[in-house]
């Protein structure tokens, strides 16, 4: 015989989002539809909006107007350190790897910021994030020190693992961003001095922190010093 579930529709929708939320089905920055997962739990509206309110509460979901409820960042803070250590270690293995870079490389890199901005119609942050990710492995990739290289992966993959998108807290800064990457190219085909394409590409990667910043804490700092 089936165990009755006792729990009120509203606890019913709350472990259902939150388990997933857990597991990562439900990534930072997903939007929760209100009426698809009602729809799912063969439930109305009214039990999965007090479960949202709930998760909101807990800080799992955030609610923001005229988007509605979406997953909230995980990890916050180690987000915000390694964001800004893969802005100083970026910049420099990209400054590093410049004069090492080859017309292929530098029209490959173009190809794929092409690519990004026609998508920018049809938006997708996980899929944005990943060309946006070969974008800048093209660049630094020349890089003759290893250990800069490993540190540079190594941050890619910790802010893999906390969060699916940056872009999806701040989709417009991925107009902002593929206009950057033209600059990069355009300062590494000119020959620019290396202290300035490491500034460029340096801001560049802060600038996105920066964006996420001022969108989900407007009176919070990095508490470290800008450069």
């Amino acid at each position: 015989m089936t165990p009755v579930d006792t729990r009120s529709k509203s606890q019913q929708a709350y472990q259902w989002v939150k388990e997933r939320i857990a597991l990562q089905e439900f990534t930072p920055g997903y939007r929760l539809v209100l009426g698809s997962i009602a729809g799912e739990l063969d439930m109305s509206v009214v039990p999965v909006r007090e479960a949202i309110r709930q998760l909101e509460a807990e800080g799992l979901v955030t609610f923001e107007r005229n988007v509605g409820a979406r997953v909230s960042m995980i990890d916050d803070s180690q987000y915000r350190f390694s964001m800004q250590s893969l802005s100083i270690l970026e910049g420099a293995a990209t400054a590093l790897a410049a004069r090492r870079l080859t017309a292929d490389d530098v029209r490959r890199a173009r190809e794929v910021n092409e690519l990004m901005i026609r998508t920018l119609d049809h938006f997708d942050p996980r899929s944005f994030t990943g060309l946006n990710q070969q974008f800048h492995s093209i660049l630094f990739a020349p890089c003759a020190n290893p250990r800069m290289l490993e540190l540079v992966d190594a941050e890619w993959a910790r802010l893999g693992h906390l969060r699916d998108s940056t872009f999806s807290f701040v989709p417009g800064r991925a107009a902002e961003s593929v206009r950057e990457h033209e600059n990069i190219l355009q300062l590494i085909e000119a020959g620019a001095p290396l202290g300035e394409i490491e500034k460029v590409a340096r801001r560049h990667r802060s600038a996105t922190l920066d964006a996420y910043m001022i969108h989900e804490h407007p009176d919070e700092s990095l508490g470290l010093p800008a450069f």
